[in-house]
This record gives structure tokens, C-alpha cells and sequence, in this order.
């Protein structure tokens, strides 16, 4: 069993290997590339990372005709603006599923697990950016006998 020990020095002996996190692995497919599957509200975005040019692919469309509005396509560029990875890769997303903002986040979320695989050096870069957490808020149920999930319907005395 465990040694008992007397004094300061006798525990700084004993604690010779220092226990060190997890190490994270490269993990590619076969065509060289990295995967990742990105959640933000009830939508789902499949994500794959290889190095290129830039080009960023969502279902089959450009990202400036699939995201219009100029604020969900800098949501999407954050992951890669942080690591300084920006015009680096070549990024093919299919999303579905939500509306517009759930899907940015979603390819948010992908893209940023994405490059953890393709190069786990980047991890401590993106979790200080919050990027690698999913965002668990999801819509309310409605409720019976209320009119929406927590609105109750007008009360009259009469």
C-alpha cells in the first residue's frame, strides 16, 4: 500500500511524476482532411477542414450567397481570426436543420473543432475564445394551458 511520509521533503520525493493533461492527436480521413460536427440550437453542421485557399463551402454555395448578412459571415471567420489561420483552409460545411443565426453558430462550432483535429496546438488558442463549448440554450416548450412557454393568457374578472 501507500508509504507514510514524515516530512515536506519526503512528499516532494514522492511526487516525482507530474501528472500532465491529455495528449490531442492529429486525426484526419484519408483525402487529408479533418472532421468535426458543430450544434448551436436545432441546428447541425457537418465541417471539414483541409489546407487551400480560403474557400469556405456551405452546402454546395459560396459562404457571401449562403450567409447574406455580414455579421453571421465574421461569426463564422472568428475560430480562424483567432488562430491566425485565416485564408489557410479550405472549409466544406452541410448544415441543416434551425434558422440562419443557429446555423452560423453551428459552423462556428464545427469549424473550430475541425481545427483541433487538424492541428491540436491550436486547442488552448480556441477554448480561451470560447469557441470550442456548445451553446446548450435551445428554444423553451410550450406549456399547456399557457400561451407560449411561460405567457399566460390575458386574465379578465368578468
Amino acid at each position: 500500500m501507500a508509504e507514510t511520509v514524515q516530512s515536506l521533503e519526503g512528499l516532494s520525493a514522492l511526487k516525482t511524476e507530474t501528472q500532465e493533461g491529455p495528449k490531442y492527436v492529429q486525426k484526419l480521413d484519408k483525402q487529408g482532411r479533418a472532421y468535426a460536427t458543430g450544434k448551436r440550437k436545432n441546428a447541425v453542421a457537418r465541417v471539414w477542414v483541409k489546407p487551400g485557399a480560403g474557400k469556405i463551402t456551405i452546402n454546395d454555395r459560396v459562404l457571401e450567397t449562403y450567409f447574406a448578412r455580414p455579421v453571421l459571415r465574421m461569426l463564422i471567420q472568428q475560430p480562424l481570426v483567432a488562430a491566425n489561420r485565416n485564408g489557410q483552409y479550405d472549409i466544406v460545411c452541410t448544415v441543416s436543420g434551425g434558422g440562419l443565426s443557429g446555423q452560423a453558430g453551428a459552423v462556428r462550432h464545427g469549424i473550430s473543432k475541425a481545427l483541433t483535429n487538424f492541428e491540436p496546438d491550436l486547442r488552448g488558442t480556441l477554448k480561451r475564445g470560447g469557441f470550442l463549448t456548445r451553446d446548450a440554450r435551445v428554444v423553451e416548450r410550450k406549456k399547456y394551458g399557457r400561451a407560449k412557454a411561460r405567457r399566460s393568457f390575458q386574465f379578465s374578472k368578468r
